[in-house]
């Protein structure tokens, strides 16, 4: 069910709750080339443009977090970069389509000017086209606020999620808006979106990463839920959970993925062995999902889970009165 309020769980309990569960889990590791032996990670579900199938990855050296964003298209399962296509000095590619349009993003490192190795803050940029080779800047985050991400919603208007970290938001919060169209995306809908509260305990953190429109009006969010341990190692989980846009009720979190569905494998650092980082999922009809995913900050997996949101398309929304949702 939705429900309005329910206490914040913890990774502990939630993963608790996951292993309960026996599930068949498909697994396939996704293989590139043409990168110069660097990792790709934090990659999108794969999507169509002008006919072809492509994914978008963040490229990066083993010990390096300077990383670019390539796209991607597949010949006899293995992916190499798209010819003639722009590269990105991003991390954490996302896509979506917003009206019909390719809407693309990442994250920009910004670093200290009297040190250009030293990463002191991160900012999102966008991008939007007819394709992935008329794509254009048109909008950038806040500084410091990774993991937003939109979404077309049932009457046309734009669900917008955040991510605050500090005073408003702690180790990172999602925040949810609505605005009418992409030219109101800016640094005041980023920074005046409301919390949903109840998500995450103080001591840990989350985030979207993908954002589905359901049969029914509520929308689909794949995500991160994250912990550091007692070795101030960080443990990152796939997750999901669905909400009304309307009225911001939203159904408990729960785990979809964790590392150990995935082979052993390198990692970028010990401290992110255990890391998982949602990339996009691809809904396949049948009561099953196709989930991307990086995995320890070095290699991309898919993975055919259970589709987590299709428990959720039976229900007949609630709708809010006009003083309860605010359309930017």
């Amino acid at each position: 069910m939705i429900v309005k309020k329910k206490d914040a769980r913890t990774c502990n309990v939630l993963l608790e709750e996951f292993h309960k569960n026996e599930r068949i889990n498909i697994v396939e590791k996704v293989v590139f080339s043409g990168v110069g032996g660097r990792d790709v990670y934090n990659i999108t579900a794969p999507f169509i443009d002008e006919g072809q199938e492509v994914v978008v990855g963040r490229v990066e050296e083993r010990h390096s977090e300077f990383s670019q964003v390539f796209f991607f298209s597949r010949t006899n399962q293995i992916w190499t970069p798209r010819e003639h296509t722009h590269t990105y000095n991003l991390q954490d590619p996302f896509i979506t389509k917003i009206k019909g349009e390719l809407v693309f993003g990442g994250v920009e490192v910004i670093t200290a000017q009297d040190d250009p190795t030293k990463i002191i803050s991160w900012v999102t940029q966008f991008y939007r086209g007819t394709n992935i080779d008329a794509l254009c800047h048109f909008a950038s985050g806040p500084g410091t606020m990774k993991d937003i991400r939109l979404i077309e919603l049932a009457d046309g208007h734009i669900g917008v999620f955040t991510r605050p970290q500090g005073k408003k938001g702690g180790r990172g919060q999602i925040g949810f808006t609505i605005i009418p169209s992409l030219d109101e995306l800016n640094e005041e809908t980023f920074l005046g979106a409301d919390i949903l509260q109840d998500q995450f305990v103080p001591q840990e953190w989350g985030g979207a990463n993908e954002a589905h429109l359901l049969n029914n009006g509520c929308v689909g969010v794949l995500g991160h839920i994250a912990c550091f341990d007692e070795h101030k190692h960080k443990h990152y989980y796939s997750m999901a959970f669905v909400i009304n846009p309307e009225t911001c009720e939203k159904s408990p979190i729960k785990i979809i993925a964790v590392r150990n569905n995935f082979p052993a494998g390198p990692g970028k650092r010990p401290d992110l062995e255990d890391v998982i980082f949602s990339g996009g999922l691809i809904r396949k009809g049948n009561g099953r999902a196709e989930l991307s995913v990086g995995v320890s900050d070095a290699e991309a997996y898919r993975i055919e889970i259970p589709d987590p949101f299709v428990e959720y398309e039976s229900i007949v929304l609630p709708t809010a009165t006009a003083s309860e949702i605010t359309r930017g």
